[in-house]
């Protein structure tokens, strides 16, 4: 977080005296670079604690322009592997993909070299490839939610944009150990990513 905070601040004092940042309807903007997903887990088992550990992919974001200032985002990656933890012992891990769509509102006009944007969406989590070490039959539910968001861009050229953003997604999902179920795990994680874009 440290990272992209200081390349953010860089990027726009460089942006300063850029030209202007103009997005039109039906542009698309696609993003590549690092995701990371820092789960800030409740649960409500009353037996123990659950937990999931952090994890960094590459991330993807298409967004398409319903006009200048709205658009419409999918928010994908290739799939984050967590280390699920009880009471602080590791029972095993698992990986999912978390596909989020955001409605997305761009509130600067078309003079700016920076262009901030604000969304909300809902975000489906698929859940698979539970393995354990302890013998045990893990398994965990696949979830929906809601999901917002806050990201920049910033011109570099024409069509090429450094990009940083943050989502709050909504995951509860209900976790089954030997097919008893131990609690539903609130992962509710702090999505973060720094990119480049490229307008279409």
């Amino acid at each position: 977080m440290k990272v992209l905070h200081k390349t953010l601040l860089l990027s726009l004092a460089v942006a300063a005296a850029s030209p202007a940042l103009a997005y039109e309807k039906g542009d698309v903007i696609v993003r590549a670079g690092a995701v990371m997903v820092t789960p800030e887990t409740t649960d409500n088992t009353l037996l123990a604690t659950l937990d999931a550990e952090d994890n960094t992919q590459l991330g993807l974001t298409l967004s398409y322009m319903l006009s200048p200032k709205v658009g419409i985002q999918l928010l994908g990656a290739t799939p984050f592997e967590h280390d699920i933890t009880l009471s602080g012992t590791t029972i095993g891990s698992v990986e999912h993909l978390p596909p989020t769509v955001t409605l997305e509102y761009f509130p600067l006009d078309a003079g700016s070299s920076v262009q901030p944007y604000i969304g909300a969406g809902v975000n489906y989590t698929k859940f698979w490839g539970e393995s354990n070490n302890l013998g045990l039959v893990l398994s965990v539910e696949d979830s929906f939610g809601l999901a917002v968001e806050a990201g920049v861009d910033v011109k570099i050229t024409d069509n090429i944009v450094l990009n940083a953003a943050v989502w709050k997604v909504d995951i509860n999902t209900n976790v089954n150990i030997n097919g008893v179920p131990v609690g539903e795990l609130e992962i509710d994680p702090l999505v973060a990513m720094l990119a480049i874009g490229i307008k279409f």
